[in-house]
């Protein structure tokens, strides 16, 4: 059976029947979760949507990286007790390349917007299918340096702010 992902408005009647609620609506949270209620659930229980437009405003900044947005990004999902969120800012990264390479190779940014000025972000970073090549490039070897990091039980705040200086090389 072919199925596609649920839309905004079907993503968001679920979420209200499961009394989830979601912050910023459900665009953001319907980007993220490819239409699926749970991983909205998920992401919503875990502030997703925040946590991936923190992200946004850590890569608006490229190539140059902000970084007292960084270390704030870093430092709020790699505190004490915070395990899920450094989880599931591994995989916002991991989204986040996916979305620039698509937006590459398309030509045009995915919709719905994830986040406040990502498509204007994801444009500017991956304008033409080089770059989409790159990004695409970088993806594994980003995701296996976290999986790594996380194995060997390497710092968390030290593991996000050297992933995000690898994505900054890659868009310098």
């Amino acid at each position: 059976l072919p199925l596609a992902p649920l839309s905004e408005a079907d993503l968001a009647a679920a979420l209200a029947q499961v009394g989830v609620e979601a912050e910023g609506g459900s665009g953001a949270l319907a980007a993220l979760s490819g239409g699926s209620v749970g991983a909205a659930v998920s992401l919503a229980q875990e502030g997703g949507a925040g946590l991936y437009s923190e992200l946004m405003t850590v890569l608006a900044s490229l190539p140059r990286l902000d970084r007292p947005a960084a270390l704030a990004l870093s430092e709020r999902a790699a505190g004490p007790g915070s395990e899920a969120r450094r989880d599931l800012l591994f995989e916002l990264i991991d989204h986040a390349l996916a979305r620039l390479a698509r937006t590459g190779a398309t030509g045009r940014p995915p919709a719905p917007e994830a986040a406040p000025g990502e498509a204007e972000t994801l444009l500017r970073l991956s304008p033409d299918p080089a770059a989409a090549r790159g990004w695409a490039e970088l993806a594994p070897v980003v995701g296996g340096r976290l999986r790594h990091g996380r194995a060997v039980n390497l710092d968390p705040a030290s593991l996000i702010l050297d992933t995000l200086h690898t994505i900054a090389n890659r868009a310098r």
